[in-house]
């Protein structure tokens, strides 16, 4: 083939791929977002939450959601592209040419890699704002007392104020618990006068109460100002952590800055970053684990799928992408639980991808 009928065949199976794809993450994103849209529709009524409120919390998790959808939307759309060229014999004809599989795959790949690098960005920058105000609408509505921020958590406990800069999840035995870091507690007078003001390293609740660890308590009274610092010291408050664990905790919608901010701060107090850890390393794999889904994808375009319609191509799709997830998670799963490194626990997954597609590329491409 002439460099200029590949430049052809490059843009033919391109814009194949790129139609399908987006169609396809156009309907999973949308069944997705119509999906939890009619779940927010229930808490209307629930401490203020209104339409308007359902709406906004939707339309700001849209970025995220097309995030999470796009490695099977990849995967799907490749190969209905690729499929459709099959069933009207186009693909075949490109063979006929002398293309080879592995060819045709990486010019559907290369459409792909453009893409996913546009959706790296959005994961990184637009996602986690429009989550982190998303999750402030479901503070205001689990709890009338709760509010986030850009600059934290706040909260109201009877005449207190609290502030604390982030909340992480740790592991505290058997169970996970809410940490709260950088916190502030303003208590006031009745007439609103800054009574006393606590700042704590950190905050843990137990069970029954919090704690507040490495505290310096600071009280204002007619003849000054007082400062007391203190290793750890019990917070009285109605706080409740599972609400807290519930609208606040995700560390799957964090950036990579966030979640490396967390993972330092937990090794640096000799805790195991857990959870953040293996979302750190999911985000770092997300446009290989892309590519090579797709990839290994490819190889159903060809062959039997000539002859197979569209509804068959669907389901090998679904089912490669519902395979692919279990397996995922299972590795990882497995990694934790038997004390891999997150980094080798999501590798794992994709290096036999990677194994399987180069040994069917090698012996039929």
């Amino acid at each position: 083939m002439s460099a200029l009928t590949i430049k052809r065949a490059d843009r033919l199976i391109g814009l194949s791929v790129l139609g399908t794809l987006l169609l396809v993450w156009l309907v999973l994103t949308g069944f997705d977002a119509l999906t939890q849209f009619v779940r927010q529709l229930g808490n209307i009524g629930k401490n203020g939450f209104t339409l308007y409120d359902a709406i906004a919390y939707i339309m700001l998790t849209i970025p995220r959601r097309l995030y999470q959808m796009f490695s099977n939307a990849a995967l799907i759309g490749g190969l209905l592209g690729l499929g459709s060229l099959a069933a009207t014999g186009e693909l075949t004809a490109l063979r006929a040419a002398g293309m080879s599989k592995l060819r045709i795959a990486t010019s559907a790949a290369g459409v792909i890699a453009v893409l996913t690098l546009g959706v790296v960005i959005m994961g990184e920058t637009a996602a986690p704002y429009g989550d982190q105000h998303a999750q402030a609408i479901q503070v205001r509505m689990r709890s009338s007392n709760l509010g986030a921020t850009s600059s934290g958590l706040w909260a109201r406990d009877a005449g207190k104020i609290i502030n604390a800069k982030s909340a992480i999840a740790v592991q505290d035995g058997d169970r996970t618990t809410v940490k709260l870091v950088d916190v502030r507690v303003f208590t006031f007078t009745p007439d609103g006068q800054v009574q006393e003001f606590s700042h704590g390293d950190s905050a843990i609740h137990d069970g029954n109460k919090w704690i507040m660890s490495k505290v310096r308590t600071t009280t204002l009274d007619d003849k000054g100002t007082h400062a007391v610092e203190q290793p750890s010291q019990t917070w009285t408050s109605r706080l409740n952590p599972h609400v807290l664990e519930q609208s606040v905790i995700h560390p799957e919608y964090l950036s990579m800055a966030d979640l490396r901010r967390n993972m330092r701060y937990l090794e640096a107090n000799g805790q195991n970053p857990g959870a953040y850890a293996v979302a750190f390393w999911g985000r770092a794999l997300f446009a290989l684990n892309t590519l090579v889904l797709v990839l290994c994808a490819m190889p159903f375009a060809f062959g039997s799928l000539r002859s197979g319609g569209f509804g068959k191509r669907l389901f090998v799709g679904v089912l490669l992408a519902i395979g692919w997830y279990f397996l995922q998670g299972a590795m990882v799963n497995f990694g934790t639980v038997y004390g891999l490194p997150p980094l080798l626990a999501n590798l794992l997954p994709t290096s036999i991808l990677i194994v399987g597609a180069l040994a069917y590329f090698r012996r039929f491409g």
